[in-house]
């Protein structure tokens, strides 16, 4: 008979998350294939577990290398483990690539079910929680982290993401220009950890807060695109709104900005009708 491979969840923070299963599995396993071995020992340390069976390493670097090794356990009939540094393996960590060829092998797979800074973070961003989507990391590039927030910039759901500390600034910044300044979010921070914090506001708002330097693990949780009634799709609502701030004395560029965070669509797109309205008047008779 084949074995079975498991992928466990492992604590984002608080040791004591862990499930109860985990010790057993860690115990029992034939295999244990963590992310980081130094890792793996601190926590079975903090579980007071010792694992039996072969420990091997399995990130990003060797994930392709190393799943062949461990589909022949499987297939020998072995019980092989799977955990990565915190959360559950596969979502933004290795795994995708050995469940895919366990599956392939009609090996089964079943889990551990364990913390998720997706679904942690989701839950206390206040957020609309019935349908939402997961987007992992950005891009780094400026130009393609853009394209790739364009894509989705009609999202209804709300979406999740992961993001480095160093680069949230810049991430922030570009949501706030794709989706609107106005767009709700919730930046949670450290979660579960002591300094655990959960910042929640319009893009904007949060794209300034962060500009000031942020530390941590970081989950961004956005709201989703706003249902688009009649009048918010009308351009020349929009223009007229932006006219009369402008009357009241508010420059263009801000008047646009504050139009956009009303309706709670990306700025470009009043700019956009704004410019159309002053071509059509400029070519009429």
């Amino acid at each position: 008979m084949t074995g079975t491979l498991v992928l466990a969840g492992t604590p984002i923070g608080d040791v004591t998350d862990a499930p109860p299963r985990l010790a057993q599995e860690l115990t029992d396993a034939d295999v244990v294939a963590a992310e980081d071995t130094r890792r793996l020992r601190r926590l079975t340390q903090a579980l007071g577990v010792q694992p039996t069976g072969r420990v091997v390493s399995y990130f990003e670097g060797n994930e392709a290398a190393r799943t062949p090794e461990l589909v022949e356990a499987l297939v020998g009939g072995a019980r092989v483990l799977l955990v990565t540094d915190a959360g559950m393996p596969s979502v933004s960590d290795p795994g995708y690539r050995l469940v895919a060829a366990a599956v392939e092998k009609d090996i089964k797979v079943t889990a551990v079910p364990g913390p998720s800074a997706v679904l942690t973070a989701l839950a206390l961003s206040g957020l609309p929680v019935d349908r939402f989507c997961f987007e992992g990391f950005l891009p780094r590039k400026a130009g393609e982290r853009l394209s790739r927030l364009r894509e989705v910039e009609g999202e209804r759901r709300t979406m999740v993401y992961f993001e480095a500390p160093h680069r949230l600034d810049d991430t922030l910044a570009a949501m706030a220009e794709v989706f609107g300044d106005g767009r709700r979010a919730a930046v949670c921070r450290e979660l579960t950890k002591t300094y655990e914090e959960v910042k929640r506001g319009p893009l904007g708002e949060l794209a300034a807060w962060a500009a000031e330097g942020v530390r941590g693990e970081i989950t961004v949780v956005v709201e989703g695109a706003p249902d688009k009634g009649a009048e918010e799709l009308d351009a020349g609502e929009l223009v007229r709104r932006v006219r009369v701030r402008e009357e009241a004395g508010e420059r263009r560029k801000e008047a646009i900005a504050a139009v956009a965070a009303e309706a709670g669509i990306p700025k470009r797109d009043v700019f956009d009708a704004v410019v159309a309205a002053k071509n059509a008047a400029h070519s009429a008779p």
